[in-house]
Formats: structure tokens, sequence, C-alpha cells
């Protein structure tokens, strides 16, 4: 397959640091340097399920096909206010689309996951033309007196439309368990029966061994992308990232040894927007006329679970 069109949607309500310190014990200094986010989108009277259908309309005109030729619908979804129904069948209503659509929860990683399993549906003959987007409100997440977590995060949406080609060169998904590393509960309705305690615990996060994991898997998984695509780092025009942290993000281009150049980012006024990040920094690219016909792209996104995914595509 190859993507034909790219959308975004973001909240209108921007946070900067220097708002956060008004209520929390930090400042932009202490903040910027140890994330390299300034600001970020926080969603305040939007429906997550709104931004993620203008993103996919977006992305829709964009590669100039119509909701009626969808053969499928691919959400990535972390947490929203609906358990059910799932956020693709909304995202399928408000677009006009017919077709078959599924939610994911691959947490940070959803993009690449969602690229593949497109890409397989195409290699055994089931569709054409497949609208992915990944919408999140990680802010929803967090404990907003806890500074370690919530200065970290925005929201937003990403969409992206894949149709027949061969631009995908090569994807690889890993995942190792580590369910204690990042992690959130939330507590279900209660019945008559349930006898065990239970409460509400926000995000929870080991950073430096988010970093390690971090760092580590997604250098190996674009290591072996390249390797299976038969290319070399260099070989890459553009690597475009999952926006956790600048210093994860610098720690990869110091392993691939490219320049920094290469490694377009948006972090700084957007902070992490989980799955999202991947297809808005990619619609961000494209509307600014960065890519041009013929580019090698390197995505590259890690989440919680520890799930991590890499794809190689050609522009």
């Amino acid at each position: 397959m190859k993507i034909s069109g790219t959308g975004s949607a973001l909240p209108k309500k921007v946070v900067t640091n220097d708002m956060l310190a008004q209520f929390l014990d930090t400042s932009d200094e202490w903040i910027k340097t140890r994330t390299g986010v300034s600001s970020r989108f926080v969603i305040s009277d939007e429906k997550l399920e709104d931004l993620a259908a203008e993103a996919a309309i977006k992305a829709l005109e964009d590669a100039g096909i119509k909701a009626e030729e969808l053969d499928f619908i691919i959400c990535s979804n972390v947490v929203n206010e609906y358990i059910t129904p799932q956020l693709s069948c909304i995202v399928q209503g408000a677009v006009g689309a017919h077709c078959p659509c599924i939610d994911i929860n691959c947490a940070c990683a959803g993009f690449i996951h969602a690229i593949e399993i497109a890409e397989s549906f195409y290699r055994a003959g089931k569709v054409r033309n497949v609208l992915i987007v990944c919408a999140e409100e990680p802010t929803r997440m967090t404990d907003w007196a806890d500074r370690r977590t919530c200065v970290l995060f925005g929201d937003g949406a990403g969409a992206a439309v894949l149709t027949p080609g061969d631009n995908i060169r090569s994807v690889k998904l890993s995942a190792a368990s580590a369910t204690d590393k990042l992690w959130q509960y939330r507590t279900l309705q209660m019945t008559p029966y349930i006898t065990k305690e239970e409460k509400d615990v926000p995000l929870q996060m080991k950073g430096q061994e988010v970093f390690k994991f971090a760092v580590t898997a997604a250098s190996k998984d674009i290591t072996r992308a390249l390797k299976e695509s038969g290319m070399e780092p260099s070989q890459i025009d553009h690597y475009l990232l999952h926006q956790a942290n600048i210093r994860i993000i610098n720690a990869i281009q110091h392993y691939l040894e490219q320049p920094a150049e290469k490694f377009p980012t948006n972090i700084g006024n957007h902070g992490n927007s989980s799955s999202a990040c991947c297809p808005i920094l990619l619609d961000e690219c494209n509307r600014a006329g960065r890519f041009k016909k013929g580019d090698m792209i390197a995505i590259s996104a890690f989440g919680a679970g520890f799930v991590s995914g890499a794809v190689i595509i050609e522009w």
C-alpha cells in the first residue's frame, strides 16, 4: 500500500509550561530541559470523536478518496469516554462510510500496528482503501497533581489514508511484557458479587525504565526494518519518531548516526499524544511540503505493554 492522504485535528486549548507552574511545583525550564515540551493541546469542551472525525475527513480530502470508497477503517485509541460503541464505528458514521471497522489499543505504537494490519489485509486481497485514525486524550489519564506525568502529554487526532501500491517496504513489530512500568487502572461498574478491592489509579510510569526500553526497542525495530528493506540508515530521508521525550529522540538519532535534520519534531508544542503523535507529525510534514515523491521515511513508535514497531515507507 501507499499513504495517499493525511489529516490531523487538535483541541483549541493550549496549555503552556508557565500555566502548569501556577499549580504545580515546576517551571518552564524544568519541564523543557527534561522533556523538550513547552506547551501542549488539551481537550476542554471538545469530544475526542469529533477530533477523530475531523482528522479523518481531512485525510480523505487530501487523498481524493470518498468515504464510500473505503474498504476498512482502523482506529487506534487507548481511552475515551465511550467504552462501547467503538470509536471506529463513530468515525464511520461521521464521515459517511459503510465499510467494516475495528478499534485497536496498542498504546503509543498504535499507528504502526494499524499500518501492519492494513498492509496484511491488502496483501490478502481483502481491501484496497483503508482509513487509519489515531485519536487520543492522554491528559484524561494522568494525575494533574503529579508533575512527573501530567507535563508530558497532549491531546489530538491524526489520520492517514492508505491506497493500493507497493510503497510499504517493511514493517516490524515487537512486544516485551512489562506491565508494571507504564500502566493505569480503572474500576468498572460494581456488582453484588464483587469482593476484591478495587480503586482507580491514574497513569503510573517508571521514567528511567521506560526511557531505556524506548531507545533500545526503537533502535532495534528500525534496524530490523532497514535490514529487511535492504537499506542503510543513511538511505532514509526522514525519521518520524514517537514524540515521547526529546532525550529519547536524540538518543535514537545518536544510535543511528544520522543528522538531526532528518528527525522532524513537534514535541515542543504538542507533547506526547500517544498513538496520535506519528500521524500528526506525518500530516504536519506533508502539509509543509517536507516530503517529495520517492523520499524514504522511517516511522517508529513505542508504548505501554511494552509494545513497539517501525515501518519503512516510500513517499
